[in-house]
C-alpha cells in the first residue's frame, strides 16, 4: 500500500511549455517529438520504479527487526534511539537532506534545456523540457545511484543529450562537458558520441564556407590552447619544488613542510625585486657603457670577496654613471628635438630603488594579510577531524606512488589534530606553572647574557678591522669578519638549543616559538652593530674612495659565507649529528626549523640591505636559495626524521612573514633611508656624486623641469608637495591605520554573525527534532484510532454464564 501510495506521489509529469513568441520561430527538429517524450516517459517510469523499491526495502528492514506486518509500526534502534514507524522513516527517506545525488533523468533534463538556449542562438529553437524532479535514493542503505554506462538502454536514453550537444560548437560543448556532474568515464563516452561524423561534416560544407571558417578558427583556438597546456607543463615541471612540497608534507608533516614554503615565498620575492631593477638599471647602464677603468686580472677568490674583477661592474653602486643617458648621433641626424626624453641615471637609481622596496611592501603586507586570513580563520575549527578523514582523498589521484603520498599526507595530518586536541585538554598544576616560569627566566638571561656577549665581540672585531686595513694584495683578510659572525650564528643556535632542554615544554609550537625569538634577538642584535659599522665607522674613515662599493662587497662577502656555512652544516653538520644522535638517542634527530627559518632570514635581509649598493644582489639571493632548497631537501631525507610529537603548523606561515616583514623589511628600510636622506656619497663614484645626499637627486630634477619651461611644472609639484611634505606622509600612514581598524572590525563582526548563524543552525536542528517527533506522535495516535474503529474478533456463541449480564 505504501509503495503504491509513495509511487503515485513522486510520479513525475513532463510538461513542454510553449512562449507565444516562439511558435511562428519554431523549427522542426530532426527526430520525432514522440520519440523524445518516449525517451524521457521511461526515464520518469524507472525513477517512479527506485522510489517504489525503497518502501519494500523499508518494509524488509521492519519485518527483519522485528515488527508487526502493519506500515506504521514503529522500528527499534540498535544504539537507543529514538523509535520511528516505516511511514516516519519513509518520509524522512523523501528530504533533500538524505539524498546523495541527483537522479540521471533530472541531469539530462537539465542539460538538455541548457543546450537548446544554445541552440537558439546559432541555429533556431528546440523545444523546452519541463522541470524534473531531481529524485534520488535516501542515504539510508547507501545504494548505489548509477546505472553501467555501457549499457543498451543508456544509449537510448542519452540520444538526446548527444543529438544536442552535436549541434553545439566545439568549445561550448567541451566546457558543458566538463560541468556536468558525471563521471570522467561517462563524460568520454559522452565526448566521443556527440563528435559529428565526417560526412555530416562534408554535408555542412557543402551547403556553405562558413562551417568550413567556424571550423578552421577553433582548430586554431584548440591548438593554441594546447601548445599553452603544453607550455605550462614545461614550466611547472621545471620547478625544483613540483613534487618535493608534497612529499615532504607527507613524511615530515607540516611543520617541516612550513620552512620550503617560506623558502619559496622568499624566491618569490627576490625575482619580483629583481625584475624592475634589471630592466630600468642593470640593462640600461650596459647598454650606455661609461669610461673603462683598468679591469685586474680575475683569480678566482672574487667569487667569495665580490671584489677584483667583479668591482668595476654593473654589480656595484661605482659602476653607475652620473650623466643624462642619450643616444649618440652625427650631426646630420640629430634634429632641434633630438634628446628630448634624456633617462636620468642618478634620478632612475632613487626612484628605481625606491619603486621596488615600494612594490616588495605592498606584497609583503598583502601576503601577509591573506596568510594571517588563512592560518586565522573566522570560524572554528571544529569537525576538522570529521572533514580530514572523509573530504581529504582527492579521487583524481591514480598513480600507485601519488596514492602512497596522499595517504602518507592525510596520516600526518591527522596525527598532528590528534596531537593538538589532546594538548588543549592537558592541564597543569599551580606549582608547576611557577617551576616553569623559574626555569623560562633563568633560560631567557642566560640566553640573553649570550647574545648580548655576541654582539660584543662584533663591535670589539669590526673595530680591530678598522684599525688594522687590509691590503690591496691580500684580498683574503676581507673575509675574517664574515667568518666570525658566522661562526656566532652557527655556534648560539645549538647552545639555545641545548638551554631548551631544560624548560620541557609540554607544547612542541612553544617550544620554536620560543628558539625564533631568542635567534631573531641574536639576528638583529649583530646586524644592528653591523649596520652602524657600515654607517657610522667605515663611511668616515673611507674618505676619498668609493664607501658604497665596499658596503656592497661587504654584504656580498657575508651572503657568500653564510651560503657556504649553511651548506657545510647541511652536509657535514646534520650528518655528524644523525650519527650521534642514533648512537646515544636510537633514532634520527628532528630539523631544526628555528634555526633554519631565521637564517633565511638573515640572508633575506642582508639582500634589502645592499641592494642600494649592488643592484644584482637579489639574484645571488635566487641562486642561493634554489641550491638551498635542493640541499636542504636532501637533508631533511637523509638525516632527519618526522617530529617525535606531531604538531599542527597552522600559523608558522603568518609567523615568518610578519617576522620578515617587521624587524628584517622594516629595518632595513629604515638602514637605506639613512643612507639617502643622511649619509654624504662619494665624491669619486656613483650617480650621486658631487651631491650633499642622494636624496638631492630628486631636488636637481624638480629644479631642471621648472627652468626649462612649464610644462613639467606639475611634475615639480607633485614633487613639493608630495614627496618633500610630511603632511602626505602622515596622511598615508593616518589612511594605513584606518584601513587596518576597518578590517579588524570587519573580522570581529564576521565572528560575530558566524556565532549567531551557528546558534541558528542549532536551533534548526531542534526544531527538525521536535517536528519529527510531533510527526511520530501524530501518526501512533491515528494507528490507535483505526484500532480502536475496527470491531474486536470474539466466538459466535458464548455460553450463559460467560454473559455479561449474568453476572
Amino acid at each position: 500500500m505504501w509503495t503504491a501510495v509513495m509511487a503515485q506521489q513522486l510520479a513525475l509529469v513532463l510538461d513542454v511549455p510553449e512562449t507565444p513568441g516562439d511558435q511562428d520561430s519554431l523549427e522542426l527538429s530532426p527526430y520525432e517529438e514522440s520519440e523524445v517524450h518516449d525517451s524521457f516517459h521511461q526515464l520518469i517510469q524507472e525513477q517512479s520504479r527506485w522510489v517504489a523499491e525503497e518502501g519494500l526495502e523499508l518494509q524488509q528492514v521492519a519485518g527483519d527487526l522485528g515488527a508487526p506486518a502493519s506500515g506504521h509500526q514503529t522500528l527499534l534502534e540498535p544504539e537507543g534511539g529514538p523509535v520511528y514507524s516505516t511511514a516516519t522513516l519513509s518520509i524522512l527517506a523523501s528530504m533533500p537532506s538524505r539524498t546523495i545525488g541527483r537522479s540521471r533523468g533530472a541531469i539530462i533534463s537539465k542539460y538538455y534545456n541548457h543546450t537548446v538556449r544554445l541552440r537558439r542562438r546559432h541555429s533556431g529553437s528546440r523545444p523546452i523540457l519541463g522541470p524534473v524532479v531531481c529524485s534520488a535514493r535516501p542515504s539510508l542503505r547507501l545504494y548505489d545511484l548509477e546505472l553501467d554506462p555501457a549499457d543498451l538502454e543508456e544509449e537510448e536514453k542519452w540520444s538526446l543529450l548527444v543529438k544536442e550537444l552535436q549541434g553545439l560548437p566545439v568549445a561550448q560543448r567541451d566546457h558543458m562537458l566538463r560541468g556536468m556532474p558525471l563521471s570522467l568515464q561517462e563524460k568520454r563516452v559522452l565526448r566521443e558520441k556527440s563528435r559529428t561524423p565526417r560526412g555530416k561534416q562534408r554535408g555542412r560544407q557543402g551547403h556553405g564556407g562558413v562551417f568550413c571558417c567556424s571550423q578552421l578558427r577553433y582548430t586554431c583556438v584548440l591548438a593554441l590552447h594546447s601548445l599553452g597546456l603544453v607550455l605550462l607543463t614545461c614550466l611547472h615541471a621545471l620547478r625544483p619544488w613540483r613534487y618535493a612540497l608534497k612529499q615532504i608534507g607527507g613524511q615530515f608533516g607540516s611543520s617541516v613542510l612550513s620552512y620550503f614554503l617560506f623558502l619559496k615565498t622568499l624566491l618569490a620575492f627576490n625575482m619580483l625585486l629583481l625584475l624592475p631593477l634589471v630592466a630600468f638599471l642593470v640593462a640600461v647602464q650596459a647598454a650606455f657603457t661609461p669610461e673603462a677603468h683598468p679591469a685586474p686580472t680575475c683569480t678566482g677568490l672574487e667569487l667569495l670577496t665580490g671584489g677584483g674583477c667583479f668591482t668595476h661592474t654593473v654589480m656595484y653602486y661605482g659602476y653607475y654613471s652620473n650623466t643624462t643617458l642619450n643616444t649618440p648621433c652625427g650631426p646630420l641626424q640629430c634634429g632641434p628635438r633630438a634628446g628630448s626624453l634624456p633617462y636620468s641615471m642618478p634620478l632612475a637609481y632613487l626612484f628605481t630603488v625606491g619603486a621596488a622596496f615600494f612594490i616588495t611592501c605592498i606584497t609583503l603586507v598583502y601576503s601577509m594579510s591573506h596568510s594571517f586570513g588563512e592560518s586565522y580563520r573566522v570560524g572554528s575549527t571544529k569537525g576538522i577531524h570529521a572533514i580530514t578523514v572523509f573530504c581529504s582523498w582527492d579521487y583524481k589521484v591514480t598513480q600507485n606512488w601519488a596514492s602512497r603520498l596522499q595517504r602518507d599526507n592525510i596520516c600526518t595530518q591527522l596525527k598532528e589534530l590528534l596531537a593538538e586536541w589532546r594538548l588543549c585538554k592537558g592541564s597543569q598544576s599551580t606549582c608547576g606553572r611557577l617551576r616553569r616560569a623559574a626555569v623560562l627566566a633563568l633560560v631567557w638571561l642566560l640566553s640573553l647574557a649570550a647574545v648580548l656577549g655576541c654582539a660584543v665581540a662584533v663591535l670589539t672585531f669590526s673595530e680591530l678591522r678598522i684599525q688594522s686595513p687590509v691590503v690591496a694584495d691580500q684580498e683574503a683578510g676581507l673575509l675574517v669578519l664574515p667568518l666570525v659572525i658566522c661562526l656566532l650564528n652557527l655556534g648560539a643556535p645549538y647552545l639555545f638549543r641545548g638551554l631548551a632542554t631544560l624548560e620541557r615544554h609540554d607544547s612542541p609550537v612553544l617550544e620554536v616559538y620560543v628558539a625564533i625569538g631568542r635567534n631573531l634577538v641574536l639576528k638583529t642584535a649583530i646586524l644592528g652593530v653591523l649596520c652602524y659599522h657600515w654607517l657610522g665607522r667605515r663611511v668616515a674613515t673611507l674618505q676619498g674612495r668609493c664607501w658604497e662599493d665596499f658596503v656592497g662587497q661587504e654584504l656580498y662577502r657575508f651572503m657568500v659565507m653564510d651560503f657556504i656555512f649553511a651548506l657545510l652544516d647541511s652536509l657535514f653538520g646534520e650528518l655528524v649529528w644523525r650519527l650521534i644522535s642514533e648512537r646515544r638517542l636510537r633514532g634520527k634527530p628532528e630539523f631544526d626549523i628555528a634555526r633554519n627559518v631565521l637564517d633565511l632570514i638573515y640572508g633575506q635581509t642582508l639582500t634589502w640591505l645592499g641592494v642600494l649598493f649592488s643592484p644584482l644582489l637579489p639574484a645571488v639571493q635566487i641562486l642561493r636559495l634554489l641550491i638551498l632548497f635542493q640541499v636542504k631537501k636532501a637533508s631533511l631525507m637523509a638525516n632527519c626524521q618526522a617530529p617525535r610529537r606531531p604538531w599542527l603548523a597552522s600559523h608558522m606561515s603568518t609567523v615568518f612573514l610578519t617576522l620578515l616583514c617587521f624587524p628584517s623589511f622594516l629595518g632595513a628600510a629604515v638602514f637605506l633611508c639613512y643612507a639617502v636622506w643622511q649619509v654624504k656619497p662619494s665624491d669619486t663614484c656613483g650617480p650621486f656624486r658631487s651631491l650633499d645626499t642622494m636624496y638631492e637627486a630628486g631636488t636637481v630634477w624638480v629644479r631642471h623641469l621648472e627652468q626649462v619651461g612649464p610644462g613639467g611644472s606639475w611634475l615639480s609639484w607633485l614633487h613639493r608637495y608630495l614627496v618633500e611634505n610630511t603632511f602626505f606622509l602622515f596622511l598615508a600612514s593616518a589612511l594605513l591605520l584606518a584601513v587596518i581598524y576597518l578590517n579588524i572590525q570587519v573580522v570581529k563582526g564576521q565572528r560575530k554573525v558566524i556565532c549567531l548563524l551557528k546558534e541558528q543552525i542549532r536551533n534548526e536542528g531542534e526544531d527538525k527534532i521536535f517536528l519529527i517527533n510531533r510527526l511520530h506522535s501524530v501518526y501512533e495516535r491515528k494507528e490507535r484510532r483505526s484500532r480502536a474503529r475496527q470491531p474486536a474478533p470474539g466466538p459466535a456463541f458464548l455460553p450463559s454464564w460467560h454473559h455479561p449480564s449474568l453476572r
